[in-house]
């Protein structure tokens, strides 16, 4: 038989563990909405200044930039991991890791010399742990509210070795935030940016000719705005795990919390059972001392 004391020490347990879930869910929760208020306004930033970086490419001009030729060279590329600085979110870290650690492999095997950099303490731990894959440089200043500032610098590092010739490509592992219910692990190649895709007007693209019109030139500004759509490019990414790892430690405190409800039923079941049947047992015993002293 159960004891009702062990029972009900075990049930205590469980109603704190309970509360400390249910105020971790409340807080991802209240970081979630934050977080996914700042993605939505860099996330129309980033698809206007691509438009009209498509405008530009539109206009009959002679687009000739470093950072849009696409390279042959092999020699040297970069891997940048973004994971989190904290634990507790489900398979956040661990699926943005393993699809950098695939990614690393894919790279290893493309380019002679892979530079690897890693954002998070749970990403750091886990390919610190890895002979094949050790760290170059590390971030940990990045929480759920990475700032602009912080990542141009990382951006303006990248524009600078890319423009140098001193890495020939530019990857990026994160979590890419599609929905409440859905986010996936992803790589995107940010260096070179690649082709320019034409404008969403079929009029723009039939003519030829821009909508805007562009003083001193179209080429002076393409050289401010090509820049600028990597590192908003960039920060998108830093805005989208930031996201997806809220998301991801609001779900699991939710199941943790909901785990805890059932679990604490269950004890309290067991525990009434158990002191409902060392009742009995006493009041039997009770009845038996009664009926031996009157015999």
């Amino acid at each position: 038989m159960a004891n009702p004391r062990a029972l009900d020490k075990r049930r205590k347990s469980v109603r704190n563990i309970r509360k400390i879930t249910r105020t971790m869910e409340l807080i991802a929760t209240a970081r979630y909405k934050q977080a996914m208020d700042r993605a939505t306004a860099a996330t129309a930033f980033t698809d206007r200044i691509t438009k009209l970086v498509a405008d530009l490419s539109s206009a009959n001009l002679s687009i000739d930039h470093p950072l849009l030729e696409q390279r042959d060279s092999t020699e040297n590329a970069t891997l940048l991991v973004l994971t989190a600085n904290r634990g507790l979110c489900g398979g956040f870290n661990g699926n943005a890791s393993r699809a950098g650690v695939a990614q690393h492999k894919v790279l290893t095997g493309q380019y002679d010399n892979v530079s690897l950099e890693i954002s998070g303490k749970k990403g750091i731990g886990l390919f610190k742990g890895m002979k094949s894959a050790t760290p170059d440089k590390t971030y940990l200043e990045f929480e759920d509210k990475p700032r602009y500032e912080d990542v141009e610098v990382i951006a303006e590092r990248l524009l600078e070795d890319y423009a140098a010739g001193k890495i020939d490509r530019f990857d990026v592992a994160y979590t890419k935030f599609i929905s409440t219910s859905k986010q996936t692990a992803v790589i995107e190649t940010l260096l070179p940016l690649g082709s320019l895709e034409g404008s969403d007007s079929e009029e723009e693209t039939s003519s030829g000719e821009s909508m805007y019109e562009f003083f001193p030139s179209a080429e002076s500004i393409l050289e401010e705005v090509v820049p600028t759509s990597f590192k908003v490019k960039l920060f998108k990414c830093f805005l989208d795990s930031a996201v997806s790892e809220q998301v991801a430690r609001m779900t699991a405190m939710k199941a943790a919390t909901e785990n805890a409800d059932d679990l604490i039923s269950q004890l309290s079941m067991q525990f009434n059972r158990a002191r409902q049947s060392r009742i009995t047992n006493e009041i039997m015993e009770i009845i038996g001392g009664v009926e031996a002293l009157e015999g």
